[in-house]
């Protein structure tokens, strides 16, 4: 049985949490663990944003509370009356992830049959002491560089294999491959994402969303390769053009890696296409269109690589699309 660092947190803060209300001598400290074990999120952000609508819930409840204890007396349908219009209020609030934390607030007020400025401060403390702890326990995450690393490394190492089995086919007109690495890279992008956006939400002080970023950007390069494949297992006949667009993409796959070197290939792209409309024109249908699949393969590498050079905004220049 595996413990989570989750798990652990909210042990730890519960019995911290009731070991100061009780050490202050607030009453009912033991719901101090409960709202601990309420607060405590999975990520930093989450758990600020958590905080703050309980708070705020439980400021709201005890005002619902004391209007309607005092008219309609302390019975259990003046309870459902009172849920029956604070839910709707703290949804149009959108404090509603605070009902919870509230409801024991409403209840221990209910118990008191008797609403005093003491109980409203003990109930407030008792808030304050549960959201504190849970927040303190949340100051502590994990880091998730590592397994992100890991992940870039996969999806790059897939990407590779893939853009060899096209070079593969442009050359020998071989066609064995399974195409597993395909579905393989699309649900290991879907998880590095998750796993990113959670790292973003856990850096409080800074915007730090290069990963997921980075992860969207290989999504959409992964869309690309998707549009290649069917235009690449479309080409039939054996050109130059054909062969110097192998070359090109074996190259590109040797290339692939977290840093900056699109415009560098998209330089290269240009010149390839220059030196494609000086050689001399297809002489017969098929090679017309096995030309004309090759030039539309060219505009998807363009794609492909112009998303990679847009990942990095401090570029000097922006990349330059191929002229017709």
């Amino acid at each position: 049985m595996k413990i989570g660092y989750r798990t652990l947190k909210t042990a730890v803060g519960a019995a911290l949490a009731i070991a100061i209300a009780q050490l202050i001598g607030l009453h009912n400290f033991a719901s101090a663990g409960i709202i601990v074990i309420l607060c405590v999120q999975v990520t930093k952000k989450r758990s600020l944003e958590t905080a703050r609508a309980r708070f705020a819930a439980c400021v709201v409840a005890i005002g619902f509370a004391a209007l309607f204890f005092t008219v309609f007396g302390y019975h259990p349908w003046t309870i459902g009356l009172l849920l029956l219009l604070f839910i709707p209020v703290t949804v149009r609030l959108k404090v509603n992830e605070g009902i919870a934390t509230s409801s024991v607030i409403i209840l221990h007020l209910y118990e008191a049959k008797d609403i005093t400025w003491g109980l409203v401060a003990n109930e407030i403390l008792l808030v304050a002491v549960g959201i504190g702890v849970a927040l303190l326990m949340n100051m502590y995450m994990p880091s998730a560089e590592k397994e992100l690393k890991e992940y870039q490394r996969i999806v790059e190492d897939l990407f590779r294999i893939i853009l060899k089995e096209i070079v593969r086919y442009l050359r020998t007109n071989e066609l064995d491959w399974d195409g597993k690495e395909l579905p393989l890279a699309a649900e290991t992008l879907e998880k590095a994402k998750k796993l990113a956006m959670r790292h973003a939400d856990n850096q409080l002080w800074r915007n730090e969303d290069e990963y997921v970023r980075y992860f969207r950007m290989r999504e959409r390069q992964l869309e690309i390769i998707e549009h290649m494949l069917p235009l690449v297992t479309s080409l039939t006949y054996t050109v130059e053009q054909r062969m110097m667009i192998a070359d090109f993409i074996d190259e590109l796959s040797d290339a692939i890696h977290p840093g900056n070197t699109a415009d560098r290939f998209l330089r290269r792209l240009a010149e390839m296409r220059e030196q494609f409309k000086a050689m001399p024109l297809p002489k017969t249908r098929e090679q017309f269109e096995e030309r004309a699949a090759l030039f539309h393969l060219v505009r998807e590498l363009e794609r492909y690589l112009i998303i990679k050079s847009e990942f990095h905004p401090g570029n000097e220049r922006k990349p330059q699309r191929l002229k017709a």
